[in-house]
């Protein structure tokens, strides 16, 4: 069974095209804010059973890789000051680190035991270093199982991408090992003009997202002692249809909007509170609301408060959840999230708060599509995120379900306080539904 994975070296994969010398890319104020965490996927692969030898795949994917980063020339680049002594990218070709590594038995095996530490071992994350200039930004790292099955892990400062630039680098990288051309390729432009948002004198800022913010940015991080675990569960889309119907909405909903009132009542409920519910915030992704391509790579992830909940009624409470969840995806529109651009651009913010420190944090990863194949017929089975560090009140992460499952799966990957989270598992308000367990309580 498998239980170890063996790190067998880091390298430094570079772009197989020099980039023109003297460009840098500036970074956004929604960059800035982030600059704090840092995001980990994990994707795993199995083979088409034709017999490859240790490595082999681990020396087309390196190829392929480098091939890639001439298209990403932000990815290989290295961090460093502007005038002002914000942090930009120099486009120096310096590359990204890769570590190689070995896992023992099968991915078969090695799926049913996964839990949190066991999966973190397969990808590799180093903080900042004291010379930024020296550190790199993104972090490969590809692990084969000695009896079948690969696993690619990639890590990268929140600073630079959130994880939807983070999850279209690799479908970018699985084109190119097909042989393809990248069917979305990467746009490395700034965020819409703010002056556009407010050239009509009479204009009035649309001020809830700003208020948020603002109410995070400076406010202590709660840095308690008690220890986070993540667990993983698979909702099928039959799973996700009766969760949506559940909540007798009269106006359509989608699969993440119950699923964060699904989760969000149940840990409030694991809490031992009746008539309210816990602080939480969503996240969601606003390139589509600010016109932007699909393409775009940064960050566009913005945050927003749900607004309270009472009542004392189980199931009345969850359509409640369901319908400020849906009031509060509505009111997040262009204006509102120019304005709160155009606000971090001008605020004195010294010190950028970890917008996960705080209150419950639900994020929608509903609008990527994170299985790709790779060369030699490496088709996907199950992939996993992780915005880290977690702190404060937990994290739900909603993505979608695997291949095969339906437009409508979704699979949700939650952090919490070790004692809160086996509860949670327990609360008849999800286990009604019988959701999968991919990841569970170590």
């Amino acid at each position: 069974m498998a239980s170890e994975v063996r790190y067998i070296c880091k390298r430094t994969v570079v772009s197989t095209k020099a980039v023109e010398p003297g460009k840098y890319f500036p970074l956004s104020a929604l960059d800035h804010h982030m600059q704090q965490n840092h995001i980990r996927l994990v994707c795993y692969y199995q083979g088409s059973g034709e017999a490859l030898e240790l490595g082999e795949i681990t020396k087309k994917l390196r190829e392929s890789l480098s091939e890639m980063l001439t298209h990403f020339p932000m990815v290989s680049g290295r961090l460093t000051r502007d005038e002002i002594g914000h942090w930009k990218i120099k486009c120096n070709d310096a590359g990204l680190r890769v570590v190689e590594a070995k896992a023992k038995g099968s991915l078969q095996e090695w799926l049913p035991n996964l839990h949190r530490e066991k999966e973190l071992q397969l990808v590799h994350w180093e903080d900042m270093f004291h010379k930024p200039y020296y550190w790199s930004t993104f972090y490969v790292q590809l692990t084969e199982f000695e009896e079948g099955g690969l696993a690619i892990g990639l890590s990268c400062v929140h600073l630079l991408a959130d994880s939807t630039s983070a999850i279209s680098f690799m479908k970018a990288w699985a084109d190119i090992s097909m042989g393809h051309k990248i069917i979305t390729p990467p746009l490395f432009h700034p965020l819409p003009l703010t002056k556009h948002a407010n050239t009509n004198p009479n204009h009035h800022h649309h001020v809830e997202l700003i208020h948020h913010y603002k109410s995070l940015i400076g406010k202590p991080i709660s840095f308690r002692e008690a220890r986070y675990t993540t667990i993983s569960l698979g909702f099928s889309a039959q799973m996700v249809q009766a969760c949506m119907s559940m909540a007798q909405f009269n106006g359509p909903i989608t699969p993440f909007e119950a699923l964060a009132a699904l989760f969000w009542v149940s840990l409030s409920k694991v809490r031992g509170l009746r008539n309210g519910l816990v602080d939480m915030s969503i996240c969601l992704d606003m390139r589509k609301v600010l016109g932007l391509d699909t393409g775009f790579f940064g960050n566009c992830m913005v945050y927003n408060k749900v607004h309270e909940v009472e009542g004392e009624n189980q199931k009345l409470k969850f359509a409640e959840a369901v319908r400020a969840i849906s009031d509060v995806v509505d009111r997040m529109d262009y204006k509102g999230v120019m304005d709160l651009i155009e606000w971090l651009e001008n605020a004195d913010v010294n010190s950028p708060t970890m917008m996960n420190g705080h209150v419950l944090v639900c994020g929608s990863l509903e609008g990527v599509d994170p299985y790709f194949v790779f060369e030699d017929g490496f088709k996907p089975i199950h992939v996993s995120c992780y915005v880290e560090p977690v702190l404060g009140e937990g994290q739900i992460l909603i993505l979608p379900g695997p291949p095969g499952e339906g437009p409508l799966s979704r699979v949700a990957m939650v952090t919490l306080r070790e004692e809160e989270a086996t509860k949670l598992c327990e609360d008849e308000l999800i286990s009604q539904f019988s959701p999968t367990t991919l990841m569970k309580f170590q």
